[in-house]
């Protein structure tokens, strides 16, 4: 029977004493970049963000009961005459915002002056700033399907906090 010997020195003890080959072609690689070879691997790239998007929770849209039918019907005349005498109503709204990803939304809550009720394409149409006067300000559409309430309809830009206006504010249900 043979017997090996497992000492290093012995075993290699015909090549150890040479020089380390260096290539006369390619530079020689960092310290870095040799340890950048052997970094941890991310395989996949990304699963977090999905994960979270995955636990992410909408709301569904609800239907409205008759009586907030009413009250939303009476809101929507009250706004519809305000404007029609001229006047610039400001109103608190809460609709439902569909999610851009996944079924579902969020209901938001924004207050601001009312530009037009727009009866035939079926939205409110709310000035995105108290600016009303400037052409440049943006609008914002609200489909009155995904409308859920109507509140605080007032003709005196004094009624509600400058910093609530184009605002929106997160409601919970």
């Amino acid at each position: 029977m043979k017997m090996y010997n497992n000492n290093a020195k012995t075993k290699y003890a015909d090549i150890i004493a040479l020089p380390h080959h260096q290539s006369s072609t390619r530079p020689r690689m960092s310290m870095r970049d040799r340890a950048a070879q052997f970094s941890s691997y991310k395989a996949l790239s990304g699963y977090e963000d999905m994960v979270a998007e995955e636990a992410r929770l909408t709301d569904s849209m609800r239907e409205l009961s008759d009586y907030e039918s009413e009250r939303l019907d009476r809101a929507i005349a009250e706004l519809r005459d305000m404007l029609s005498r001229g006047e610039r109503p400001r109103a608190t709204v809460t609709y439902f915002e569909p999610d851009r990803f996944k079924s579902g939304g969020r209901y938001s809550t924004l207050t601001a002056i009312v530009k037009k009720l727009d009866m035939t394409a079926k939205k409110l149409i709310l000035y995105g700033s108290d600016d009303i006067e400037d052409k440049r300000v943006p609008t914002i559409d609200i489909p009155i399907g995904r409308i859920t309430e109507i509140v605080s309809i007032s003709n005196s830009p004094n009624n509600i906090p400058a910093e609530q206006l184009g605002r929106r504010m997160w409601v919970l249900y």
